[in-house]
């Protein structure tokens, strides 16, 4: 009898034992999950040997710097919006030193799915006109300014060259490697020209696997885009005699494929573009104050100057790329 009362009592306090440990463990509160904040910012600058858009030079050829500041407010995890600012170094026909785009839009995402929807605005303060003759081809008389100053190679240029567009722009991720995005943009008066301007493209990324470089931290990718730039008649400044009302410019196909390594926020970026424009409606589209010769004559440029503005091009840029809420804790 007394086995058994010392083995009830030993069952007895094992089971008190285990019954407190779990009542501990049940007491223990999970911690409160972190509270959301909603808003972030996005900011970077980069150096580039040459400022590219859709295929053409903004910059000569030559480097280029610019910056870019960009506050975000995510409604949930699959809708953010946005606005920014970014500045970039440019060398225009016009004089015109430096662009400033102002933008804003929109972010939502479906699975895999991730859209952008929003408005573009490109500045370029500080331009002169170029022109050389009181009235334009049409007769409309111009300002003094025009009248006075104009290019060596018979191009002209506005003062102000400024314009928006809207823009929409779907991108499918695959995997971890592979993603799509097609691009969408259109302006009702492209460069202050008159003449509106569609762009659409398509890109392809490939991301390598995040260990190709070794416990390095180096990522790699690389990427490819192709577009198609439409435009359509400029206003009647940059008539010529066969066209007094205006030139309607050339469509022209553009693309660019490229290799990137990144590190932490950087990114160093080496690509490859070019378009099929000819040098004659090159010269005619961008008012190339560079252009020269007699021989690249098309119907709007009678003149025959070529410019390489829009031809093979070879970019390295080096970015830094960060965020407030993933960077600056």
């Amino acid at each position: 009898m007394k086995k058994l009362a010392l083995l009830a009592t030993a069952l007895a306090m094992i089971s008190s034992s285990a019954m407190a440990a779990d009542m501990a463990v049940k007491a223990v509160k999970a911690p409160p999950p972190a509270p959301f904040d909603p808003w972030d910012i996005a900011f970077g600058a980069a150096v580039m040997n040459d400022y590219i858009f859709r295929g053409v030079t903004q910059s000569n050829h030559n480097a280029s710097v610019t910056a870019y500041f960009e506050p975000r407010y995510n409604v949930n995890k699959d809708l953010q919006l946005y606005i920014g600012t970014s500045t970039e170094s440019i060398s225009f026909a016009n004089r015109a030193a430096a662009e400033v785009d102002i933008y804003g839009g929109i972010r939502p995402t479906f699975g895999a799915f991730a859209f952008d929807i929003g408005v573009w605005g490109y500045l370029y303060p500080g331009g002169t006109c170029y022109f050389g003759a009181p009235t334009d081809t049409a007769g409309k008389p111009l300002g003094a300014e025009c009248a006075t100053n104009f290019l060596a190679n018979g191009n002209v240029m506005k003062k102000d060259v400024s314009f928006f567009e809207v823009y929409g722009k779907a991108t499918w991720t695959i995997n971890d490697n592979w993603a799509f995005t097609i691009n969408e943009y259109y302006s009702p008066n492209f460069l202050n020209t008159g003449a509106w301007g569609n762009y659409s493209s398509i890109i392809g990324k490939y991301t390598a696997p995040s260990a190709v470089f070794g416990s390095s931290g180096v990522g790699m990718y690389v990427s490819g885009e192709f577009g198609r730039q439409w435009l359509g008649t400029s206003d009647s400044f940059y008539g010529v005699p066969a066209f007094p009302n205006g030139i309607k410019y050339a469509d022209y196909n553009t693309w660019n494929i490229g290799i990137g390594f990144t590190y932490k926020v950087f990114t160093l970026d080496l690509r490859y573009s070019d378009t099929d424009m000819s040098k004659g409606n090159c010269s005619a589209f961008t008012s190339d104050y560079t252009a020269g010769g007699t021989t690249n004559v098309t119907p709007i440029n009678p003149g025959g100057t070529g410019s390489n503005w829009c031809g093979a091009a070879g970019i390295a840029k080096l970015s830094v790329d960060l965020t407030a809420m993933s960077n600056l804790k």
